[in-house]
């Protein structure tokens, strides 16, 4: 039987005891923190906010890249004091996002330890900021040199989703490492959610870093990646096991994610999995399944596919093989 939502409130009412309700909602919460408390990350002061920190970090980009993510008021003349002003406002609602992270971090602590912990975090990741800008500079880049249909690093920065999720990335990773997880992992979240590109903020990706078009990939949180790496849709740098203790939980941080060295290309649906190291220079080929290492200058293929492509070349008719030879013009070896 449903109440009717034309009965005067006190009928309503009647068909619960919300006394009653709220007194086992509470028993259930008390039980499940008291449960959790042994990993528990946050007390009752309050939690990080993730719509203040999607916030945060749209007036961080506009800072970044004040001409091209800025407000469109932003000129030439003016951007000095729209990045300083952005900056003195941002700055503070992030400092006070990262101290409630650390109010349960710091429990046993007073408030002036909470204070400083805090103070240092967002010092560090003010001081990183100009540093953080060129190594995105290099990132704008290498889409820009390596997508043949980018027309201009303005279009790159604007209109691709991986540069969104490189710069949420290449933030979060500072804050990850000055000592704000779950900030960071927030933002990371942020910008998975809007590009559907997972990036951990734990993970370590050197310069000029190009995701291409970029849907599905996902790299983990232990993942290293050098310099100059171009990754395609639907890659996936993960773990292949996950060591438990004596007590069945998981064991956290350790390294269980790939080593991808510099120069590498993996494309698209490409799977690599485990501690593995890709050598430099390697081709990790589509819709491939990795979980052994491999050396420099690799170029790992299917096998099957390979046969596939071989079969319907033989049954072909000679003009179209011709044709396909000749209008491929190797380029088949490469990927």
């Amino acid at each position: 039987m449903t109440a009717d939502v034309d009965k005067p409130n006190s009928e309503v009412d009647g068909y619960w005891d919300l006394d009653r309700l709220v007194a086992d909602l509470g028993a259930v919460r008390g039980r499940w923190r008291r449960e959790q408390q042994h990993h528990a990350e946050y007390g009752a002061e309050g939690f990080p906010s993730r719509a203040n920190l999607t916030k945060i970090m749209q007036a961080l980009c506009g800072a970044l890249f004040p001409l091209r993510l800025g407000p469109d008021f932003v000129r030439l003349h003016n951007e000095d004091s729209f990045v300083a002003e952005t900056l003195q406002t941002v700055l503070s609602r992030l400092y006070g996002q990262i101290r409630l992270e650390l109010i349960y971090a710091l429990k046993d602590e007073p408030a002036t330890a909470i204070d400083a912990q805090a103070t240092r975090i967002i010092s560090g990741f003010a001081q990183a900021l100009p540093g953080l800008r060129e190594l995105l500079d290099t990132d704008v880049e290498a889409a820009f040199l390596g997508d043949p249909a980018a027309r201009s690093v303005d279009e790159v920065l604007i209109c691709y989703p991986s540069m969104l999720a490189i710069i949420h990335h290449r933030l979060a990773h500072r804050l990850h490492e000055l000592g704000a997880p779950l900030v960071a992992r927030i933002i990371s979240e942020i910008a998975h959610g809007k590009t559907g590109i997972d990036i951990h903020p734990g993970a370590k990706i050197g310069p000029s870093f190009f995701i291409d078009h970029g849907t599905g990939v996902v790299i983990g949180e232990t993942a290293i990646v050098g310099q100059r790496v171009r990754l395609y849709q639907g890659v996936t740098l993960g773990a292949r096991s996950f060591p438990s203790d004596e007590k069945g939980a998981l064991e956290k941080a350790l390294p269980r994610h790939p080593i991808i060295e510099d120069d590498v290309v993996i494309y698209a649906g490409a799977t690599v999995l485990g501690r593995i190291i890709v050598g430099s220079r390697s081709v990790i080929g589509g819709n491939v399944w990795l979980t052994d290492s491999v050396p420099a200058d690799s170029n790992v293929r299917q096998a099957k596919a390979q046969y596939e492509v071989t079969s319907r070349v033989e049954v072909s008719a000679p003009h179209r093989v011709h044709a396909m030879v000749q209008s491929t013009d190797g380029v088949g070896e490469n990927i």
